[in-house]
């Protein structure tokens, strides 16, 4: 049985990123169902999988990321419009029985995703 695992790094201030709000959805026919809204930890990990075992399922995925509402509390001069603030990744998951870690690297002016393990 595989899982679904984020974590979120801060390049600006070279740390984890603590206190991201994370929304997890379901795509199904172009319907977006939440199934999870989290934060991340001191280490910018959420404390337990996003899905594991039977809960992850074939199919699209969307997590959203609140950066801008991150760097706007941790002290970092915006612009208004912020350039980067809600991050959404759309995704697929081909084998549920894999492990998916879906990344991300950030800072006001840009990020950067891949699947880890």
């Amino acid at each position: 049985m595989g899982k679904l695992s984020t974590h979120v790094l801060d390049t600006v201030h070279g740390v984890p990123a603590q206190g991201v709000v994370i929304e997890l959805y379901r795509i199904q026919s172009d319907i977006r169902d939440l199934l999870k809204r989290t934060i991340t930890n001191r280490d910018g990990r959420c404390d337990e999988p996003l899905l594991a075992g039977t809960a992850l399922t074939r199919g699209v995925y969307e997590l959203v990321f609140h950066a801008g509402d991150y760097f706007a509390q941790h002290g970092v001069e915006l612009p208004e419009p912020r350039f980067v603030d809600q991050i959404t990744l759309r995704f697929g998951v081909a084998n549920p029985d894999e492990n998916y870690h879906v990344p991300l690297v950030v800072t006001p002016w840009t990020w950067s995703t891949y699947r880890g393990s």
